[in-house]
């Protein structure tokens, strides 16, 4: 299994509040419910800043985090290029998120605790 992680960045027009209420109550149920993409993720989950929390090492430009697992890279290859996603969640991303400052990797989890 592999997880892709992604860094994601708000639009400069929206408020960190605006970015976590549409991430959190908009795109995440949007998500779920577009069959054709979901079919291909084992998990998602979003990772929502803690206001006022201090940074544990240097501090980013960073509104949040989404980890994406697939059951291989080609899997997840395929995600992103159902006609869905292209349809329907790729323009939802561009209302609250900026493609242009996120960054995204795939890893593979190494458990250590």
């Amino acid at each position: 299994m592999v997880k892709l992680i992604i860094c994601a960045s708000r639009r400069s027009d929206i408020s960190r509040a605006e970015f976590d209420s549409y991430w959190r109550e908009k795109h995440g149920p949007l998500v779920k419910s577009v069959a054709e993409f979901a079919r291909h993720v084992r998990k998602y989950v979003q990772c929502h800043l803690v206001e006022g929390s201090p940074p544990f090492g240097i501090a980013g430009e960073y509104d949040g985090v989404a980890e994406l697992w697939f059951d291989s890279v080609d899997e997840a290859a395929q995600a992103f290029s159902e006609p869905k996603y292209l349809e329907i969640i790729r323009p939802d991303e561009l209302k609250f998120a900026d493609p242009g400052k996120c960054i995204s990797f795939m890893t593979e989890e190494l458990e250590v605790i």
